[in-house]
């Protein structure tokens, strides 16, 4: 079953926090950021004040290429409307939970190459969502 992308979804809002006012600010200008520590080099997601590898507090948003791979998947056939959820695997290492949209359902696989894209929760923050790549 495809999903009709004029039917509205409800979007989990992202709870404002200091540790994603420089995702929010990259997001509002449609670009897609992750953090990286600057004391051991890893890239990771979700947003935090402290690395999660060496607990280092030395953290800085990059640009990233909003690409990625799904690594698992489920679909809610029986919400109203029927939506997806992935694991999304970015090509800077990090991995992270994600709705897909404007996609067809049957069509999603393991391994299949996405690109991210926002939506805006109703409490005005932007939500990374991904859908399959070209």
């Amino acid at each position: 079953m495809a999903e009709n992308p004029q039917t509205p979804r409800a979007i989990a809002a992202t709870v404002r926090q200091p540790e994603s006012a420089a995702f929010q600010q990259a997001a509002a200008q449609g670009e897609f950021s992750i953090p990286r520590c600057q004391h051991c080099g890893q890239t990771h997601w979700y947003p935090r004040a402290l690395c999660p590898f060496c607990f280092s507090p030395d953290i800085q948003w990059e640009p990233a290429s909003g690409r990625g791979t799904i690594y698992s998947y489920t679909v809610m056939r029986r919400a109203k409307p029927a939506y997806a959820v992935a694991y999304v695997q970015l090509e800077e290492g990090p991995t992270m939970m994600t709705n897909l949209v404007e996609c067809n359902f049957d069509e999603l696989r393991i391994g299949m190459p996405v690109k991210v894209g926002f939506e805006l929760a109703a409490n005005g923050t932007w939500v990374p969502v991904f859908s399959p790549a070209p």
